[in-house]
């Protein structure tokens, strides 16, 4: 059996990369397994090519004499980079993309979530919207990082005394219930 996947174009989300950082090139390379359009903010580009990546949009303008991979398609930053890069996929139908950050706040994204699927990396978490009646399994022990901006209620979860912190209950499903159109929540990596 080959190790070679074919994938559709689209099928996969994209990646945008804003700010690498120390990002673990483990869950780097689990974001590329499947080979996504790879979209990086101009002051990335270099990092990212020399970890031997191939690019495919860049954000915003590099500096003069930076060497462009063939293929490349550049496109202005109007805005802040992340917002730039979601009006693009969303205007080229892209279903989902996964942010790589330091900010793993939706404040300024919301208005996209209608249009695609967005989840945000950082360093030590994953954040992802969720609609009321989301449930997921979870061992117990594990932790939720949840932005309190609207009340809900959840089954099998426990509020910790640090701010935002949750922790799961018993082994089993965690469900959500809320009357806000998203509860965005996050979880340790």
């Amino acid at each position: 059996m080959s190790s070679h996947h074919i994938v559709k174009e689209k099928q996969e989300p994209a990646l945008y990369i804003h700010e690498l950082g120390n990002f673990n090139e483990e869950y780097l390379g689990q974001l590329l397994e499947w080979s996504p359009t790879l979209i990086v903010l101009a002051n990335e580009y270099e990092k990212v090519v020399s970890l031997g990546l191939k690019v495919d949009v860049i954000v915003g303008n590099l500096d003069a004499g930076a060497e462009l991979q063939e293929h490349i398609r550049i496109i202005p930053q109007q805005k802040n980079g992340i917002e730039d890069a979601i009006e693009f996929l969303v205007k080229e139908k892209y279903p989902a993309v996964n942010v790589i950050s330091k900010i793993s706040s939706f404040d300024d994204l919301t208005c996209y979530l209608p249009d695609i699927n967005l989840v945000l990396f950082t360093e030590t978490s994953k954040h992802f919207a969720i609609k009321s009646g989301f449930s997921i399994w979870k061992p117990a022990g594990s932790i939720f990082l949840i932005d309190i901006i609207a009340y809900f209620e959840a089954d099998n979860l426990m509020q910790q005394e640090e701010e935002g912190k949750f922790l799961v209950v018993e082994d089993g499903l965690v469900a959500f219930r809320f009357q806000a159109p998203y509860l965005f929540i996050g979880e340790l990596l």
